[in-house]
């Protein structure tokens, strides 16, 4: 471990007392740069110095990097780097501060000021208490905006001799305190492009090259070259193939994430480290307890971009751990745990029931984006949550209008989809006329059709917006003209036909119109279907008197139909005259409701609205109500009272 003394905090001359203090041995010496002097406060060393556009404003570049720049040395400026801890400095207690005590102090400071106060208090210290020193600086002084107090930091001399002293004795440097620094500067966005982080970054890799580095180091290299070097960096794979060879079993959960997200970007080639990830998967599973909220996000994000979907057992540990966390989740974070559980088809209760708890809450504060995905994930599950979905009502109401379009999509089509209609619906749907009226024309088509759609699914008619989508360069734009589209488009087109008479817009033209709805090949319940035709044919005597899956002129399929003469008595499936009333049966499994819920699905809604409007007698025969009805002979009594509720009788 390398000592840094208090002399080369000095950059000492013969003639500076080394009992003067850091700060006032720095400031009496003067420097030039480009010819110009100093103000008397700054240091005679050239350090890294501070480009300036004006008095007041640093120059930041590469993604609000500091752009730090620095002086040749002349001889009797040189730093000098002390011996390692053999030093005879370490045996006197008047300079020496014990590592324990010095982090224990260190830690308990809460500003930078207080922070270098404390440094200039001290004659000597490790490499290691130096780049803890950096790392707790970039804890207090950093924030979301960046770097809270950039003069107060970066023109400190303390600050500019450590730097100094880490550039330029980088070789002297311990592993810890090599890649602490490193990974603190980066903190701090000190420019990578810099001769301070090149020395660093390169001495690191020098070090890997010669195969020096511990697990802890390499993954330490490994954060530090993601940060600066993104994931084109070829030297992410060295420092995995390192990995390779070390046992899995023992290393921490930071560094199992941090092998994770150099995973991510370096094993995208099919079954490239599977045999590593297959290892690393067995070992997470036994230590997904001791995992944080953050820790929890990464490595889901992980599995999901590594396409690991056969290790079942680890994805839902880790779903269900991320339950208690669902609090303490970023935004980010939470976008991940969400995409995780629809990428591996988990769904959990309680997880439900926690985001229940947390978005009420946190409504007003969360991201659009959060919420969206919040939404995206209760669709796409069927979960039709009432408190989430009536917070994102009056979040939308209070904030639509920072929203993208993409985002202003997330939040109202779940309500078409599951069918519901908050207690704000009014006020929401006011809201949402208001933004399309202002930014229509920003909406990608396939967008504007989907949220459309999802409108009239819940009886929102957007007949304004119709000219448009039923426009010919509109609907050249859905290019493809694939078959979701033209169903959309065609059910459009029925909705406002027969529930808005009043339109006198433009027409859908037939070539645009299917014939037939698409009709998910999982919304219809077989098993079910089978059943209740058996009751029927114990009703009816006869076969003949009822057919199943019926198409019919309006786009609809008929689950089951009958057919009735004037004075109500049923007429063979085949027969076409003196038909006087069609029954159409639905026979709803559980497919076509929420989760957990008997609040039938939007596009299973408007077929029986528009099967009514058709002039069908619509007869809904939901799962609930005969699911425990097991003889064929309580299945006809129960179809006898649902269908025929006065009497029946048969045609011959």
């Amino acid at each position: 471990m390398a000592l840094i003394s208090r002399k080369s905090f000095q950059f000492y001359s013969s003639s500076a007392p080394a009992s003067r203090s850091i700060l006032m041995t720095l400031s009496k010496r003067l420097s030039f740069i480009s010819g110009q002097q100093k103000p008397q406060n700054c240091s005679s060393v050239a350090m890294r110095m501070l480009c300036f556009k004006d008095k007041s404003q640093y120059m930041f570049c590469r993604k609000n990097h500091v752009q730090l720049w620095i002086q040749s040395l002349s001889v009797n400026e040189t730093v000098h780097l002390c011996g390692d801890s053999g030093s005879s400095t370490k045996s006197n207690n008047n300079v020496w501060m014990d590592e324990q005590l010095f982090f224990k102090k260190l830690n308990s400071l809460c500003t930078s000021k207080e922070i270098f106060d404390f440094l200039s208090s001290l004659e000597v210290m490790s490499d290691t208490m130096a780049s803890g020193a950096l790392q707790r600086i970039s804890e207090v002084e950093m924030d979301d905006n960046g770097l809270k107090n950039p003069e107060g930091v970066l023109e400190n001399e303390v600050f500019r001799a450590l730097c100094f002293q880490f550039e330029f004795e980088s070789s002297k440097l311990s592993n810890t305190g090599l890649l602490n620094a490193l990974q603190a500067l980066i903190k701090l966005r000190i420019d990578p492009q810099s001769t301070l982080m090149a020395s660093l970054l390169s001495e690191g890799k020098e070090r890997l090259d010669k195969g020096q580095l511990t697990v802890k180091n390499l993954c330490a290299l490994g954060e530090s070259l993601l940060e600066v070097e993104g994931p084109s960096c070829v030297t992410l794979e060295q420092i995995v193939n390192h990995m390779q060879a070390k046992d899995v079993e023992k290393w921490s959960p930071r560094e199992m994430v941090t092998v994770y997200k150099m995973l991510q970007v370096t094993a995208r080639e099919g079954e490239r480290y599977q045999d590593l990830l297959n290892r690393m998967n067995s070992a997470t599973l036994t230590i997904v307890s001791q995992l944080s909220p953050k820790f929890t996000s990464i490595i889901l994000n992980s599995l999901v971009v590594l396409h690991q979907t056969q290790d079942i057992p680890l994805v839902t540990a880790l779903c269900r751990h991320s339950v208690k966390h669902v609090p303490y989740f970023t935004g980010d974070e939470l976008v991940n745990v969400l995409e995780a559980f629809l990428c591996f088809g988990h769904r959990d209760q309680i997880f439900t029931e926690a985001l229940e708890t947390h978005v009420p809450k946190s409504i007003f504060t969360m991201h659009p984006q959060t919420v969206s995905k919040v939404m995206q994930y209760c669709c796409q599950k069927m979960i039709l949550s009432k408190p989430i979905f009536d917070a994102a009502a009056e979040g939308f109401i209070s904030d639509a209008d920072r929203f993208t379009t993409d985002q202003i999509a997330g939040y109202i089509i779940p309500f078409g989809t599951l069918n519901y209609l908050p207690p704000s619906a009014s006020a929401l749907f006011q809201k949402l006329e208001t933004v399309l009226h202002a930014r229509l024309s920003h909406f990608q088509p396939h967008t504007l059709l989907n949220l459309l759609h999802s409108c009239v699914l819940i009886q929102r008619y957007p007949v304004n917006f119709l000219p448009k989508i039923f426009s010919p360069y509109f609907l050249q734009q859905l290019q493809g003209k694939e078959q979701t589209v033209t169903s959309q488009l065609t059910q459009l087109f029925l909705t406002v036909t027969l529930e808005c008479p009043f339109y006198e817009g433009p027409k859908l033209l037939p070539k645009y119109q299917v014939k037939a709805f698409l009709r998910p090949h999982s919304s219809l319940d077989v098993h079910l279907l089978k059943r209740v035709k058996t009751g029927l044919l114990c009703l009816l005597k006869k076969r003949i008197y009822f057919a199943s899956e019926v198409s019919t002129p309006y786009f609809y399929t008929v689950d089951i139909e009958i057919k009735l003469d004037e004075e109500g008595f049923v007429l063979p499936a085949a027969q076409c005259e003196e038909v006087h009333r069609r029954i159409a049966l639905c026979v709803d499994g559980q497919s076509r409701f929420c989760i957990n819920s008997h609040n039938l699905l939007g596009e299973e809604a408007i077929k029986q609205r528009h099967l009514r409007l058709l002039g069908y007698e619509v007869v809904q025969i939901p799962f609930f109500e005969i699911e425990s009805l097991q003889s064929c002979r309580k299945m006809a009594d129960y179809l006898h009272r649902k269908i025929f509720p006065h009497t029946y009788g048969l045609s011959c």
